[in-house]
């Protein structure tokens, strides 16, 4: 093996440490717009969602609402069908 001097500038290294630099710090900048518009497209997402969770749960307590008042008008009419066979089958006597 042979020894060879390579001499370079001390300008000339730290010109290319600093291009390094800057590229890495363009791939940095890159990823964390990525990451931003990724975490914006979740965040709306999100907004929807939650939209649509509040209509659920709206349409919900209206089919709750609803299946109350149906009880009630089945307990009415079959205590009304029991009043009405009772006074019938009592009347007769």
């Amino acid at each position: 093996m042979s020894n060879e001097t390579v001499t370079y500038s001390l300008e000339a290294v730290l010109t290319r440490i600093e291009g390094k630099i800057d590229n890495l710090q363009k791939d940095v900048n890159q990823k964390f717009d990525q990451i931003d518009e990724r975490l914006n497209k979740l965040e709306v997402g999100q907004a929807k969602l939650t939209e649509k969770v509040e209509g659920i749960d709206n349409r919900l307590k209206s089919v709750e609402g609803t299946q109350k008042n149906q009880v009630w008008t089945l307990i009415i009419l079959g205590a009304s069908a029991i009043a009405v066979a009772f006074l019938t089958t009592f009347s007769k006597i």
